[in-house]
C-alpha cells in the first residue's frame, strides 16, 4: 500500500512538474520516458490550456495536424486544412511547415479567405487565394498589384523562382491575417528556409468590416505540418480616411425607348480616391442631381454625383455627367456590317458564345429613322454546334416589345478541343493528349484558338515533358514561362501588347515544337489573328531529354480546337 501510494504521488509530482514548465505561450508537443497513462494525461492538459482564452491570446485547436499526401500527391482542392474563423478586429496567427514537389512554383501553400465555413453552403464566397508565389486571384476587390514580395534571386541567374522553390522546401511559415474592423484584411507570410532566407509576402483586399471571416489552407502537390493556431487582437485599428477625387460612369444606356423611364440601365459608378485607389460604389449611394425628361424624345443629360470619404463618411461631392438619346420605339434590326469572326471552328455539342466584335446592328425605330444601335443594349444568342451554315440570334428588349434578327455564320468541325466552350476551365485543368517528339524532329499542332480575352494567358500554353510527366518547362503565347528548362531559353516575339488581349479569340495558332537532338527544343508561336494580322513567339534553347520528350497543350479561360 504505501509502495502504491508513493508512486501515485510520483505520478502527481511529474504532472506538476509539466504544467509548471509549460506555460500558456509555450505549448510545443514534448514527450517524457514515463506511462502511457500520465503521458496521455499531460497531453490532454496541454491541450485543454492550448484552448484557453488568455485575454490576449486565444489559442485554437489543430484538428488536422497534417494537411495533404506526404509524397505531394494532393492534387489542387482535394486536401484542406481546419477552418480557421477570424472575427472582426482579430488577428490570425498560423505557423506550419510546408512542404512541396519542387516541380511548379505553386506546388506550396495556398491560403483562401472566404466568407463562411462551408465550401459547400448556398451561400459560400471566396474573397480571394492567395498563393506562395505571389500570385492569386478573387472577387471583384482583388487586385494582384496590391501583392509584395521580396522574393531574391540567390544565384544571380535573372531568376528568382528556381531559388524560390528550394527555399520553401521544408520551410517554416508564419502566416499572419489580420482581419481589422476597418473593412479590410491584411495577409503577411514570412517563411524561413532551411537554407536561412526569409521570404515575405504581403497583401491587403477590402472585406467585410463586421462579419466574421474563414481562413484554410489548400494543397497543390504540396503538404503541410501545422504547428500552431491563435488569434490575438487586430494590430490594425484604424486607417486614414480620404475623400474621393472623381467618378466615373460605366456601361450607361446610349439610348432609351420613349416609355421606358430607366435611364441608369446596368450602369456603375467608380470613385477614385486621394489616396490613389479606386472602388465601384452601390447606386444606392449615388445622387442624381439632374434626372432627365424620359417622356420627350431627344438627347438628355444625366449628372450624377457621390458624397461619401473612403470609410464611408460624409463629406464633399464630386460629380460626373453622361447623355442618352431617348428614341421612338426600334420596329426592326438589321446587320449592317458583319462580326469579325464568322467562321468558328468546334468541336464539342456545347453551343458557342458568339464573339461581337466588329459587327455593326441598325435599327429602325417606328417612324422610319434608322440609328446603329449600340453592342451593349443588345442580346446575341449563342450558336448551334452544328456543321455548316448557322445564324446567331440578336435581339433588343424595348420598351414594349421584343424585335430581332440574325446573323449568318459557318461551322467547321475540328479534330479535338481542349477547354470548355464557355471558357469555364482553370488552370492546369484541361489538357491535350500528349504527342511525342523524336529527338531531331518538329511536332506541329495546327488550332483556332477562342478566349474570354480577359487576360494575356487565356491563349495556349505548350508543355513540354517527359514520358512519366516530369515537366522541362512550361511556355505561354505571351513571352512567359518557367521550368528548369526554361531558364536557358530565349526569348522573341513581334508583339503589339496593346492589342494582344482583343484580338485572341478567333486567332488561328500554329505551334511547332522541334527537338533539336543536342538536348534542347525550340517552340513557335505562329498566330493569325481573326482580322489577318500576324505575329510570333519564340522560345529557343529549352533544356530538355532529347530522348524522352513529349508535347501537350493546357489553357485556361478558354478553349482550343485542333484542326491538324
Amino acid at each position: 500500500m504505501k509502495t502504491t501510494k508513493l508512486m501515485w504521488c510520483a505520478l502527481c509530482a511529474a504532472v506538476l512538474a509539466a504544467l509548471v514548465l509549460v506555460g500558456c505561450e509555450e505549448l510545443d508537443i514534448y514527450s517524457i520516458d514515463a506511462p502511457a497513462d500520465l503521458q496521455s494525461k499531460i497531453d490532454s492538459i496541454a491541450a485543454a490550456k492550448a484552448s484557453m482564452d488568455t485575454g490576449d491570446t486565444t489559442f485554437l485547436t489543430i484538428a488536422t495536424a497534417i494537411v495533404g499526401a506526404e509524397d505531394n500527391s494532393s492534387g489542387w482542392w482535394t486536401v484542406f486544412s481546419d477552418y480557421f474563423t477570424i472575427p472582426a478586429n482579430k488577428l490570425l496567427h498560423l505557423e506550419f511547415v510546408n512542404h512541396g514537389s519542387g516541380v511548379n512554383n505553386w506546388n506550396n501553400w495556398n491560403l483562401a479567405i472566404v466568407n463562411v465555413a462551408d465550401r459547400d453552403a448556398a451561400d459560400y464566397a471566396e474573397y480571394f487565394v492567395l498563393r506562395a508565389d505571389a500570385w492569386g486571384w478573387g472577387n471583384d476587390d482583388f487586385d494582384l498589384s496590391m501583392i509584395s514580395q521580396n522574393y531574391p534571386d540567390l544565384d544571380a541567374d535573372g531568376d528568382i523562382w528556381n531559388d524560390f522553390r528550394t527555399t520553401m522546401q521544408g520551410a517554416y511559415v508564419t502566416l499572419e491575417v489580420d482581419h481589422s474592423a476597418t473593412g479590410n484584411v491584411f495577409v503577411t507570410s514570412t517563411a524561413v528556409g532551411t537554407n536561412d532566407v526569409e521570404l515575405v509576402q504581403t497583401y491587403q483586399q477590402p472585406v467585410s468590416a463586421t462579419a466574421d471571416i474563414v481562413a484554410f489552407l489548400i494543397c497543390d502537390g504540396s503538404y503541410f505540418e501545422m504547428k500552431k493556431a491563435y488569434l490575438i487582437p487586430s494590430k490594425v485599428t484604424v486607417i486614414e480616411d480620404v475623400n474621393p477625387v472623381s467618378i466615373t460612369i460605366e456601361g450607361a444606356p446610349a439610348f432609351v425607348e420613349l416609355g421606358n423611364d430607366n435611364f441608369w440601365g446596368d450602369a456603375i459608378a467608380r470613385v477614385a480616391y486621394a489616396d490613389g485607389s479606386s472602388e465601384q460604389v452601390d447606386s444606392a449611394d449615388l445622387s442624381f442631381t439632374v434626372i432627365p425628361d424620359m417622356t420627350t424624345l431627344g438627347e438628355k443629360t444625366v449628372i450624377v454625383a457621390y458624397s461619401k470619404t473612403k470609410q464611408g463618411a460624409y463629406t464633399q461631392a464630386v460629380s460626373t455627367f453622361y447623355t442618352l438619346e431617348v428614341t421612338n420605339p426600334v420596329v426592326s434590326l438589321e446587320v449592317t456590317t458583319l462580326p469579325t469572326i464568322t467562321t468558328y471552328y468546334y468541336f464539342s455539342n456545347d453551343s458557342i458564345i458568339f464573339n461581337t466584335a466588329g459587327i455593326v446592328v441598325t435599327a429602325t425605330y417606328s417612324d422610319d429613322t434608322k440609328g446603329i444601335i449600340p453592342n451593349e443594349t443588345l442580346k446575341f444568342g449563342k450558336i448551334p454546334a452544328v456543321e455548316g451554315a448557322q445564324a446567331a440570334v440578336i435581339s433588343y428588349v424595348g420598351a414594349t416589345n421584343t424585335v430581332t434578327t440574325t446573323c449568318p455564320l459557318t461551322l467547321v468541325k475540328g479534330v479535338s478541343q481542349v477547354g470548355a466552350t464557355d471558357f469555364s476551365s482553370g488552370w492546369w485543368t484541361a489538357f491535350s493528349e500528349d504527342n511525342t517528339v523524336a529527338s531531331g524532329s518538329s511536332k506541329t499542332l495546327t488550332m483556332y484558338c477562342y478566349s474570354n480575352n480577359v487576360n494575356n494567358w487565356n491563349s495556349p500554353c505548350t508543355i513540354l515533358r517527359k514520358a512519366d510527366m516530369t515537366e522541362y518547362a512550361v511556355v505561354r503565347m505571351d513571352n512567359f514561362g518557367w521550368g528548369d528548362g526554361y531558364v536557358t531559353a530565349t526569348l522573341t516575339n513581334d508583339w503589339n501588347w496593346d492589342i494582344f488581349k482583343p484580338n485572341i479569340s478567333g486567332s488561328r495558332v500554329v505551334i511547332t515544337v522541334t527537338n533539336n537532338g543536342d538536348n534542347t527544343a525550340d517552340i513557335h508561336y505562329n498566330v493569325t489573328y481573326a482580322n489577318g494580322e500576324t505575329h510570333f513567339q519564340n522560345y529557343a534553347g529549352i533544356t530538355v531529354d532529347s530522348s524522352d520528350l513529349n508535347c501537350a497543350l493546357v489553357t485556361e479561360g478558354s478553349y482550343l480546337v485542333i484542326v491538324e
